[in-house]
């Protein structure tokens, strides 16, 4: 304990450190979930996927890093790859479209976000090979 004139500080307990570390992991895990997710769901509007929503875009955003983890670990050789068929699996069935519009939603996202990401390396100052 520290006292500074009237007032008292108290270390925090190391148990409480973790659980706030987990709870931190927990809300930057679901951020990074929602930024991806604005992402596909501009990706399946460029696609012209009927009733694309953002909520829809959440789910088969999660549901697809969940399930492309798990089978990438379960199969390391190939893993990526299968993840990836899984993962625009799920996009397919969330969003109720063919292999086609999936594939589009997923590539444009990924563009979308490769655009993103050099107007602010550009806004920020940051060289393209200082992050490579």
């Amino acid at each position: 304990m520290f006292t500074i004139g009237r007032v008292t500080l108290v270390p925090a307990e190391p148990m409480a450190i973790f659980g706030a570390l987990g709870a931190m992991a927990i809300v930057v895990f679901l951020v990074i979930i929602a930024i991806d997710s604005v992402f596909l769901w501009l990706g399946a509007k460029f696609a012209k996927i009927e009733d694309a929503s953002f909520g829809k875009a959440f789910i088969a955003t999660l549901g697809g890093l969940i399930v492309s983890v798990i089978i990438g670990a379960i199969v390391p050789v190939v893993g990526g790859l299968l993840g990836l068929i899984a993962f625009l699996w799920i996009v397919k069935t969330v969003f109720n479209t063919d292999w086609g519009k999936a594939v589009i939603a997923w590539l444009f996202a990924i563009v979308i976000a490769i655009i993103l990401m050099i107007i602010i390396m550009i806004v920020v100052g940051l060289s393209f090979m200082a992050v490579l």
